[in-house]
């Protein structure tokens, strides 16, 4: 016996719903359904027609009747408690019913008879499974619930769009009623479907789920979970489905064609929500995206893959998309499915390996994951790897996002590629966001940290990786979101707000960049659907030695698409100006960190990793072609040729080169460092180690840094390194600063080491801010070294010879070199026209009078323009406050020479006057 649906009018009378006696029997129950539903059939023998007159009508109409509620008594729910299969016997019994009905005598009957019903049905949670004899005995007399105005959801969440059972809005009037659809059994789900479905390992749900045409009409079906019942509505017509148990409903309807627009009533107990059929949808990622998926070309893959709120089909929601080529099924889990996938199955959109899934009024800020089927048939619930927003760890969840920032740095993006980076002034104070002051925001740090930048006079800011990473201690280098900024501070817009500042206040921003390696937590990217999907599936290539991590396959392509898109990502979504990339040594040699046995040679039997190599190209040449004006800049550690050559220009070895624009000077930096830390007595025997770098300085475009990784994990701050007391300990700092700031090559230092903190950084408190606080005796001394950054950079920026020809040879001549009984270097920088700049550091702690050094005949005078030992400094002022002219004597190999003063521990500048 099959039940039906009366569509009713909101002013019509109420049908009352019957409800069987204490003493009826099963047999009675059912018969008296038989009879009255065939009565009901004799009164409609064009049911067919009329309903799908009604269909097609309130499609065109859009009608407004959306929502409908019964209203369950106490007695009704205290059963549902005992037995979950009761809930949906309840719910059918009685729908809507007065205050008058609601008798003891009334529970009582209502009691027995949902008992009576329940005894053929399984019960479940999610709706218990129902035999065909059971689903028979479900009164046909069921009062329809009655129809509600449509309301316009204001949330997204399945919450906001619930009607709750006892806050049904007042009945509103409406159109009148059309004929009685009769609601059919619809074809059986084939087993296989069934059991694939609630397994999760189905690859075309879509097939199965929501409307098709079939012989006889439409066929409905549902997957819903938990729910009490589900009712199709289109238009001013309601059809609700059988429950066939486990969560499914489904219904035959004698219509002519699949209406164009239909909703789902999903009543759960205490609400029911209404929503369109997920499962109506078309696929909402084009052929073009699959293509250049499964090529590994899509350079916008963030806009193909991950959760992307949309329009489609009219209707707005969010669309879920994943690469997981192994799993035998995928599904969408989240707060609005109370985080179980069974009822979001996505789809399988072929051999790329990619899912999908519209889920229709799913918005920004939900919270969601990946339940993936592995090969082997278990579960695992997974973070999105194109996550642009997650939640704040130790919450490990994505969040649908979408950016509502206006941009305000089209100024600074016109005019950021004027100029090559090499040959452009470029200092850079490197950053840890969440350390630099600790409990600062984003948008708090746009409010500080740009200020403060600009006035020490540096041009960028590099910050340590924001990637979503789990663990604080890693300091970002562990990264689980690649796409997403990291949520300890605020939301990707809050981030792009503090870019943007930066850059309003003058200051490009870099990022490290961690393409080498990724954590292995199983919420994460290791073996993602099963297997190794990210990572080599060669253990001995996968497994990092040194940090515990598992390495990229850089010989897949989809894999290098992903860390590609991903560069180019930053540098397009947030106006990153440059990608400081973390660890390229490790990802070029296939021995890194291992010993013989632990590597396998490549295909010509040597130790480079040629998928590596192809993969850094292709990133480089990406970048560089979308994103004019960018800088990409390598942490490499090892004499490989060619990391700044243009891709296209092959060297010695046979590689073209690496495509960076810069490469930080490792060596230059373990050498000068070891050097400082002598006591100045030993410095002779270590001379070359400040002279060795400019035996290399040409070959690469270099970046001279003093990074966190100096002053951490005992290393000292630079200051400590230094020998001696307090005073020579911070003119050694001076001096040092100096030093690196005249020498080819640009500059970086970590915070806390421009006011020479003396304690080492640790991520949990930050700079020692309080050195520079006026009530702290020692003060002053802090404060010189930070007045010295400020004016280091100052006349940097203002002295071309110090950065226009930092990669030519020509732009630099020593003048002398090989000092070390004095402790003496100084050399001469030259810029575009020829204007010098002459630079002498004295690392002796004695006071050299008179010293002559040869210098160019054509510069009629020299003065000083920056001394390290001056007062203000917290030196001695030990200084040439004249004019200083040139005499005819030859000296080191010049035709004229100068006499100069020389401070003890200190640097000085001097420009012709």
């Amino acid at each position: 016996m099959t039940p039906r649906t009366t569509p009713t009018s909101a002013s019509e009378p109420k049908p009352t719903a019957q409800k069987p006696a204490v003493e009826a029997t099963e047999e009675k129950a059912e018969k008296s359904a038989a009879k009255k539903a065939g009565a009901a059939r004799k009164a409609t023998p064009k049911t067919a027609e009329k309903a799908a007159d009604a269909m097609k009508k309130g499609a065109t109409k859009k009608a407004t009747t959306k929502k409908a509620a019964a209203k369950t008594s106490t007695a009704k729910k205290a059963t549902a408690k005992k037995a979950p299969a009761q809930k949906a016997t309840a719910k059918k019994t009685a729908v809507k019913k007065t205050a008058a009905e609601k008798t003891t005598a009334k529970k009582a009957a209502a009691k027995k008879a949902v008992a009576k019903s329940a005894a053929g049905r399984s019960a479940t949670a999610k709706g218990g499974p129902a035999s065909g004899a059971a689903a028979k005995k479900i009164p046909a007399q069921k009062a329809t619930a009655k129809r509600i105005p449509a309301q316009k959801a204001a949330a997204h969440k399945p919450g906001a769009a619930a009607v709750s059972a006892g806050n049904a809005p007042a009945p509103q009037s409406a159109a009148p009623p059309e004929a009685p659809v009769e609601v059919a059994v619809s074809p059986a789900l084939d087993a296989a479907d069934r059991d694939r479905l609630l397994t999760g390992t189905h690859h075309d749900p879509h097939s199965v789920l929501g409307a098709h045409p079939v012989p006889g009409g439409v066929a409905f079906r549902a997957l819903r979970p938990y729910a009490l019942s589900v009712t199709v509505v289109a238009g001013s017509l309601r059809a609700e489905l059988h429950d066939d148990g486990e969560g499914f409903f489904s219904g035959l309807l004698p219509l002519r064609d699949v209406p164009e627009e239909y909703r789902l009533l999903v009543a759960y107990e205490g609400s029911v929500q209404e929503t369109e059929d997920t499962y109506r949808f078309l696929p909402a990622l084009g052929e073009l995206d699959l293509h250049l998926i499964g090529e590994g070309r899509h350079e916008e893959l963030w806009r193909a893959l991950g959760a992307e709120p949309m329009t489609h089909q009219g209707v707005t929601g969010t669309r879920f998309t994943v690469w997981a080529p192994n799993a035998r099924g995928v599904s969408v889990a989240g707060t609005f499915n109370f985080w179980d996938g069974t009822g979001y199955p996505m789809r399988s959109l072929g051999g790329a390996g990619v899912w999908e899934l519209f889920v229709p009024g799913i918005g920004v800020g939900e919270l969601y994951k990946f339940e993936i089927t592995r090969p082997d048939g278990s579960k695992t619930l997974r973070a999105d790897p194109l996550a642009r927003r997650t939640e704040a760890p130790p919450n490990t969840s994505s969040v649908v996002y979408a950016s509502k920032h206006e941009w305000g740095d089209g100024q600074w993006l016109a005019r950021r590629g004027a100029t090559p980076t090499h040959e452009a002034p470029f200092s850079v104070y490197e950053v840890h966001l969440a350390s630099w002051r600790p409990g600062l925001t984003y948008r708090q740090l746009a409010e500080q940290l740009p200020a403060y930048v600009k006035d020490l006079g540096f041009t960028h800011v590099e910050l340590m990786p924001v990637a979503e990473h789990p663990f604080g201690g890693s300091w970002g280098y562990q990264v689980t979101g690649f796409y997403a900024p990291t949520a300890r501070l605020g939301t990707p817009d809050d981030f792009k707000y503090l870019v943007d500042a930066l850059h309003q206040a003058g200051i490009g921003v870099l990022m490290d960049w961690v393409p080498a390696h990724f954590p292995r937590d199983d919420w994460a990217l290791a073996e993602f659907d099963g297997r190794p999907l990210y990572e080599h599936e060669d253990p001995l290539r996968s497994a990092h030695p040194d940090w515990g991590t598992l390495e990229f396959d850089f010989g897949r392509r989809e894999v290098r698409n992903f860390l590609v898109a991903n560069a180019v990502y930053w540098c397009e979504e947030f106006h990153i100006d440059g990608l400081r990339v973390d660890a390229v040594a490790s990802m070029l040699y296939l021995d890194y960190s291992r010993e013989p046995g632990q590597w396998v040679p490549n295909e010509h039997g040597g130790r480079e990793n040629l998928d590596a190599v192809a993969f850094l190209q292709e990133m480089n040449a990406t970048v560089y072609r979308r994103v004019p004006g960018v800088v990409t800049i390598a942490e490499e550690s090892t004499a490989w040729d060619g990391v700044t050559r243009p891709t296209h220009v092959a060297g010695p070895g046979g590689f073209g080169g690496l495509g960076f624009g810069l490469k930080w000077n490792m060596g230059w930096m373990h050498d000068s460092l070891e050097y400082v830390g002598k006591e100045p007595v030993h410095r002779k025997y270590h001379h070359d180690g400040m002279t060795f770098s400019m035996v290399y300085a040409y070959s690469e475009n270099y970046v001279l840094p003093i990074s966190h990784d100096e002053v951490v994990h005992g290393k000292r701050s630079l200051v400590s390194k230094m020998p001696g007391d307090w005073w020579q300990q911070r003119a050694n700092h001076r001096a040092y600063l100096g030093f690196m700031w005249a020498h080819p090559g640009k500059q970086l230092l970590f915070m806390g080491q421009e006011f020479a903190q003396g304690a080492e950084w640790s991520e949990a408190h930050g700079p020692d801010w309080w050195l520079l606080d006026p009530a702290y005796g020692a003060e002053p001394d802090h404060r010189g070294v930070r007045d010295l950054v400020r004016d280091l950079n100052t006349v940097y920026r203002h002295t071309p010879a110090l950065w226009q020809r930092d990669t030519d040879p020509s732009g630099f001549q020593w003048v002398v070199g090989d000092a070390a009984e004095d402790n003496v270097f100084a050399f001469v920088r030259f810029d575009a026209e020829g204007a010098p700049l002459l630079a002498v550091s004295n690392l002796s702690p004695v006071v050299r009078e008179e010293y002559r050094l040869g210098v160019p005949d054509d510069v009629p005078a020299w003065y000083e323009t920056l001394n390290t030992d001056a007062a203000k400094y917290g030196g001695g002022d030990v200084t040439n406050p004249d004019p200083i002219k040139p005499e005819p004597q030859g000296w080191h190999g010049r035709p004229a020479s100068i006499r100069l003063t020389l401070p003890p521990l200190a640097t000085v500048w001097l420009r012709p006057a």
